[in-house]
C-alpha cells in the first residue's frame, strides 16, 4: 500500500469511526470501561509488535542511541514544540499537549514495518524509539501537568514507582517462562512437535498480555517482545496494521461529538510541529556517517496514534478540549508522515556503495538513500 492510498483509507476509516458515533448516538464513548480496554489493548498490541520486529543485534549495537532517543530526545521534542505552541498562541497549557503527541506510535512503526525501506539498525532504532518512549512521555505528562495545575496533581512518583516494578515483575516471569519454551523447543524434534511449542508460546504470550492490558502493565509488553517471539510468520505485521486501522476507527467514535473548528486548527499546528521537532532531533541524532542513508527517512519518521489519543483521554477531564486538539494533530501528523515519504520515495536515487572484491570479482552494489 502505497503512503498516499494508506493515507486515504486511514482518512476512511476514521469517518467510518465519526459516521457510527453519530448513526448510533455513542455520545461519551470514551467513558466507556470497554472502549477504554479495547485502544490500551491496541497499545499493548502495538508495543509488542514494535519491539518483535527489531533485530536484536542492531538493537544492542545501536542501544546507546536509543537510550538518548527516549530521553533527551523526547525532552528535547517537547520544547521544540511547546515553543512553537507559545510563539503561536501564548498558552503555557499547551505545554501537555505537547508531550502528549511528542512520542512516536508504536502500532503505526509496526503497521510499516515490513513495507519499510530503512535498514534493519534505522528499523531498530525508530522501533525501540517508538516503544520505549512512552513511559518517557506518561511520566513527563503526570508532573508537568502537576505543575500546570500549580501544586495539583494527578498520580504521584510512588504510583509510577510501583507500576513500574510490576512491569519489570511480568516482565521478570515472561522470561523465565520463555527460558522454559526455548529449552522444550530445543529439545523436541519433528515438525508437528514444533508447532505445538510454537502454538503454546504464541497462548502464553496472549495470556500475559491480557494480564498486562488488564493491569495497565505495558512497558512489559513492549520488553516481551525483545526475547518472547512465537513463530508466526507474517501474522504480527498484518495485524498491527489491522490494528492501525481499527484505532483510528476508534478516533473517529470519540472525534464525532468533540469536534470543533477552532480546536481542530490548534491541533493542525500542533502536529505540524510535533512532525518538524522529529525532523531536528532525529537529524541532529543521526549526524555519524552510518546513518547517511536513513537520516532522512528517521527524519520523516513521526507518526501518532493511540499513546497520544490515551494521553488525550487522560487530560481531558483537567483540559477541557484536549481530544479536540490531539486528535487533529495525530491526523495532521500522520498526513505529512505519508506526504514527505510519498515524495522522498517518489525523487530519491539510488546510492552506489563502495565496491566489494570477492575473489578476483569487484562486485558493486547500491542502495536506495538521500
Amino acid at each position: 500500500m502505497t503512503p498516499a492510498l494508506r493515507s486515504a483509507a486511514l482518512l476512511a476509516a476514521l469517518g467510518a469511526g465519526w459516521i457510527a458515533a453519530w448513526r448510533l448516538g455513542l455520545r461519551e464513548v470514551d467513558e466507556s470501561s470497554a472502549y477504554s480496554f479495547f485502544i490500551t489493548a491496541l497499545l499493548g498490541f502495538g508495543l509488542y509488535a514494535s519491539t518483535s520486529g527489531i533485530v536484536i543485534e542492531e538493537f544492542r549495537r545501536e542501544l546507546r542511541t536509543v537510550v538518548v532517543a527516549v530521553t533527551l530526545g523526547v525532552l528535547a521534542k517537547v520544547v521544540l514544540i511547546f515553543g512553537v505552541m507559545f510563539l503561536v498562541y501564548r498558552q503555557p497549557e499547551h505545554l501537555v499537549f505537547a508531550v502528549a503527541v511528542a512520542q512516536i506510535d508504536p502500532l503505526s512503526v509496526a503497521a510499516v514495518r515490513a513495507k519499510s525501506k530503512m535498514s534493519d539498525s534505522a528499523k531498530a532504532l525508530l522501533a525501540a524509539w517508538a516503544s520505549f518512549d512512552d513511559p518517557i512521555t506518561v511520566l513527563l505528562t503526570v508532573y508537568i501537568t502537576s505543575f500546570a495545575l500549580q501544586g495539583g496533581s494527578v498520580g504521584g512518583f510512588g504510583a509510577f514507582t510501583v507500576n513500574f516494578g510490576l512491569n519489570l515483575a511480568l516482565a521478570g516471569g515472561a522470561f523465565l517462562l520463555w527460558l522454559l519454551v526455548r529449552r522444550r523447543r530445543l529439545a523436541v524434534t519433528g515438525r508437528g512437535a514444533r508447532l505445538v511449542v510454537h502454538a503454546v508460546s504464541a497462548v502464553v504470550v496472549v495470556v500475559i498480555g491480557y494480564v498486562a492490558v488488564s493491569f495497565s502493565l505495558l512497558l512489559a509488553l513492549a520488553l516481551i517482545g525483545l526475547f518472547f517471539r512465537p513463530d508466526l510468520g507474517k501474522w504480527v505485521d498484518g495485524l498491527a496494521e489491522v490494528g492501525m486501522f481499527a484505532a483510528t476507527c476508534a478516533v473517529g467514535l470519540v472525534l464525532a461529538f468533540e469536534f470543533s473548528w477552532a480546536l481542530a486548527g490548534v491541533g493542525a499546528v500542533l502536529g505540524a510541529a510535533a512532525f518538524c521537532a522529529q525532523a531536528v532531533v532525529a537529524w541532529v541524532l543521526t549526524l555519524p556517517q552510518r546513518w547517511r542513508g536513513d537520516r532522512v527517512r528517521l527524519s520523516l519518521g513521526q507518526q501518532n496514534g493511540l499513546t497520544a489519543i490515551i494521553l488525550a483521554l487522560l487530560l481531558e477531564p483537567t483540559f477541557p478540549g484536549a481530544i479536540a486538539v490531539v486528535a487533529p494533530a495525530v491526523v495532521m501528523v500522520n498526513l505529512l508522515h505519508a506526504l514527505t515519504n510519498g515524495i522522498y520515495d517518489h525523487f530519491q536515487r539510488p546510492v552506489p556503495r563502495p565496491a566489494v572484491v570477492r575473489g578476483n570479482v569487484n562486485v558493486v552494489s547500491a542502495r536506495v538513500g538521500p
